[in-house]
Formats: C-alpha cells, structure tokens, sequence
C-alpha cells in the first residue's frame, strides 16, 4: 500500500492538533452544520465557491466514515449542487482519501467546475464507484486512494503518482483554470492570500441561496 505522507494511519487517525477538529480554526469558514458534518468554505480556493463537507468527529477519509452518515452527505451533495448550478457551475466532487493529504480527516471537495469530464477510455481508474460502499470496502481491503466524481461517474484510483497528476492537470486544474482566469497553479499560501474576495462571494451567495429556501439538510449556520 502507498501512502502519501510517512505519517502512520494510527497517528493521522488520532491526532490531536488536527486543524478541522479544532473548532475555532474553521468557524469563522463554516456555512452550515448537520447532525454529522460541517459544509466550509475553503480557506485557500482554487476558485470562487470551492466547498469542503467535513466529518464532524475525526474519521482520516471518507473510506473510513460510517455508513450511518451517508443520508445526510448525499443530502448536503444535492444541496451543493442546486447551489452551484444556481450560481457557478455544475459540480464536481474530489478527495485525497489520504493520498498527498495534507489534513489528515476527511474532507470531501466541492468545485463549480461545470462539465468536465473523465474520459474512461483513459482507464486511469481502477473502479467505477456504485455507493459509498464501494469507497469503505476498497479502503478496508487495499487502503489509500483518491476520488473523483462528476456528473457522470464516481471514481477510485489507485494511489499512484501517474493518474494522480494527470487528473490534477487535465481535469482539475482546466476547471480551476476556466473559473478563476488564473495561467499558472497558485500554492496553498498565495490561494490563501488572495482567496478573501472569492470566500466572502461565496458566503454572500451561500446566504442569498439559504434565503431562497435551499434543500436544507439540517440546521443553516449563516
């Protein structure tokens, strides 16, 4: 099994200065809670309304959160995304499952990237992902991945550096590339320092969107 950190799954799973369990690291970021996750606005976009849904108790990926939680995380998957096809873009889904993470919880990404595409012939995957499921039994059985999902497929891939930069280049960073006007890959830090105007836009159209009525999940927490 590959891993994307030499990090041990044990210390990643119970860390304690994990930024996202650490409540006043996020609040300011948060924009809805449920029973079991926190929808935040990334604190470093790749464009304007990128999105996090976040476990709140410390599960290292999505392979490894209850199957109890999936009602509510498909609940808040439909929310997302009759807010970015009212606002943005229809959405696209992506998750480390811990390879090259860099926050070791799971955290589901959400971008307004439209209708891009994976090309199956490309067979960069290695299963086509029927429900939440298949995501637990591959992480039980072969350990880390990363997945994508867009308006046709869920995907797993296997934790190889190949596929993982050929996604990142033909698929993630074409969509960042088409929302934010951005020529060249921005780092986490200059994401960060110039991400303030596309948060607050976010929230601003996260709250006209709740307003509007939305598909409330649970409890709104603008």
């Amino acid at each position: 099994m590959q891993h994307g950190s030499s990090t041990s799954l044990d210390t990643e799973a119970n860390s304690t200065s994990c930024a996202f369990c650490q409540h006043h690291r996020i609040a300011s970021y948060i924009l809805k809670e449920t029973s079991f996750f926190r929808l935040v606005a990334d604190h470093a976009p790749l464009a304007e309304g990128h999105l996090l849904i976040i476990p709140k108790e410390h599960y290292t990926c999505y392979g490894d959160v209850p199957a109890e939680f999936d009602e509510e995380l498909f609940a808040l998957k439909r929310e997302i995304r009759q807010f970015f096809r009212q606002f943005y873009a229809p959405a696209i889904f992506w998750e480390h499952g811990v390879f090259r993470q860099t926050v070791f919880h799971a955290h589901l990404h959400c971008f307004p990237f439209g209708e891009l595409a994976y090309n199956l012939d490309d067979a960069l995957h290695d299963q086509v992902v029927a429900s939440q499921g298949d995501i637990r039994a591959w992480y039980a059985s072969q350990g880390h991945y990363f997945y994508m999902e867009d308006a046709q497929h869920g995907l797993l891939f296997p934790p190889q550096m190949d596929p993982y930069l050929r996604i990142i280049r033909d698929v993630l960073w074409t969509g960042a590339a088409a929302r934010n006007g951005q020529t060249t890959w921005r780092s986490s830090q200059q994401r960060q320092e110039e991400g303030k105007p596309m948060i607050e836009a976010t929230v601003a159209n996260w709250r006209a969107f709740q307003q509007q009525g939305g598909d409330h999940a649970d409890q709104s927490h603008t």
